[in-house]
């Protein structure tokens, strides 16, 4: 049964700046969240951060999210399930230099984004959130968002900007961020409320995922299609076109790169659970530069 829980807003924390950069938008607390003309920002859903009882785990999931869980490998829907010791000890180890600070997870969309975001949200004790889910929930669904880009573009940007405003002006999240959270100076403003990580998976798998769920195609099928090479040419291009945005992150974790350290020929071999644990290594490093450099300032 799948339970879907609201949270109220003003009760979370709000975030300042992980940066020390310029900003040159003001956040108001007593006035978030508010209506958006005809969009209904109002009504975002949180998902929860995963319960301590493993009994009551299977029974939550989110409407925010970009992939099906079902669509995972058995391995992946064990780590999302059942965080392990050494996961929820880094992250219990950082979560005090943490400070509530949100996390905002940016590349190629594909599942293994999506998933590491919600393990990362479980074992931090955050809440998740999928920025593209919830610009279509704001337009009215993924066909009239879908129709709102291809009729009126500049409309579309305004909704994805408000949504990653309002996002980063709170903290304890986990967001996974749309390719239009680094196609603007705006939207990369809102993301050094935060930490930002580049989730780098190849574009080849992540091809191989969009004909997978588009298709009963085994994979050797996929490689060989002619709509495998159109999927992955189009990849390719938009790849080369956020590149740029992609670069501004705090840090990269890369797939290839956590096979490379695992020892592992095949990058299927990678679970969510070690890219997760990469990325709270990630941020670890992050959180001990700021401190040292908080330090550094401090008047003798």
């Amino acid at each position: 049964m799948e339970l879907i829980t609201s949270c109220n807003c003003n009760t979370l924390q709000f975030q300042r700046p992980f940066h020390a950069v310029a900003s040159s938008f003001s956040l108001s607390q007593t006035h978030f969240p508010h209506s958006l003309s005809t969009r209904n920002y109002h009504t975002l859903r949180f998902h929860p951060p995963l319960p301590t009882s493993p009994s009551h785990t299977q029974s939550r999931s989110t409407t925010c999210s970009v992939a099906n869980d079902s669509t995972l490998n058995p391995k992946t829907k064990d780590a999302v399930l059942e965080p392990s010791l050494a996961l929820k000890k880094k992250a219990m180890d950082i979560s005090p230099e943490l400070k509530g600070t949100s996390i905002f997870l940016v590349g190629m969309k594909s599942s293994i984004k999506t998933s590491l975001g919600k393990l990362l949200a479980g074992v931090l004790r955050y809440y998740y959130f999928d920025s593209d889910g919830l610009v279509e929930e704001a337009a009215g669904g993924e066909s009239a968002a879908k129709s709102l880009k291809e009729s009126d573009e500049k409309a579309f940007c305004e909704s994805e900007t408000e949504v990653l405003k309002q996002l980063s002006s709170m903290g304890r999240l986990v967001i996974c961020a749309g390719d239009g959270a680094v196609q603007s100076s705006t939207n990369l403003a809102f993301l050094r409320y935060g930490i930002s990580i580049c989730v780098d998976v190849p574009l080849d798998m992540v091809a191989r995922e969009v004909i997978k769920d588009q298709s009963q195609l085994s994979d050797s099928e996929i490689y060989t299609s002619e709509a495998y090479s159109e999927v992955l040419t189009q990849l390719i291009a938009l790849h080369e076109e956020m590149r740029g945005g992609y670069g501004t992150a705090d840090a990269t974790v890369s797939l290839q790169k956590v096979a490379t350290q695992l020892g592992y020929d095949d990058m299927d071999a990678v679970t969510i659970e070690d890219m997760t644990l990469e990325v709270l290594k990630e941020i670890e490093k992050l959180t001990r530069v700021k401190k040292m450099m908080e330090e550094a300032a401090r008047p003798f």
